[in-house]
């Protein structure tokens, strides 16, 4: 697992405890912050992919852009991780910042799938379980 594989090994425990988080809180009717642990969940497993190419990044901007340029550009992720990606994103942003506008819950249900998702195809080409 390239040349952090504690690193690598520790946002993958990150991105399935955040996976966890946003069941529960989904269950729990918290829509906001399901979507947000769904979000937390795709970028602990994007910055996986990232150190296992040898790439660190401190900004969500930088992950996101560099899984489209690397990942999604070249074929490695379907498109649709790109676009699950960028609304996970913004759906964040809503549920942590929105002030008066939320997460309707039906956007968490999604969003908790799109982050199974992802997560699940980043598990496949690290190659790990």
């Amino acid at each position: 697992m390239g040349d952090f594989p504690e690193e690598i090994a520790a946002n993958l425990d990150r991105a399935d405890e955040s996976l966890q988080a946003a069941r529960i809180l989904l269950e729990e009717g918290f829509s906001d912050s399901a979507a947000s642990r769904a979000y937390y969940a795709v970028f602990y497993a994007a910055s996986s992919l990232l150190l296992n190419e040898g790439l660190e990044y401190g900004r969500h901007s930088g992950v996101i852009a560099a899984v489209h340029h690397r990942f999604v550009k070249t074929g490695r992720l379907d498109t649709e991780f790109g676009k699950d990606l960028n609304w996970l994103f913004e759906l964040r942003n809503i549920g942590d910042y929105g002030a008066t506008r939320h997460v309707p819950r039906d956007d968490a249900v999604k969003a908790l799938e799109a982050a199974d998702r992802f997560c699940r195809a980043v598990r496949a080409l690290l190659k790990t379980p």
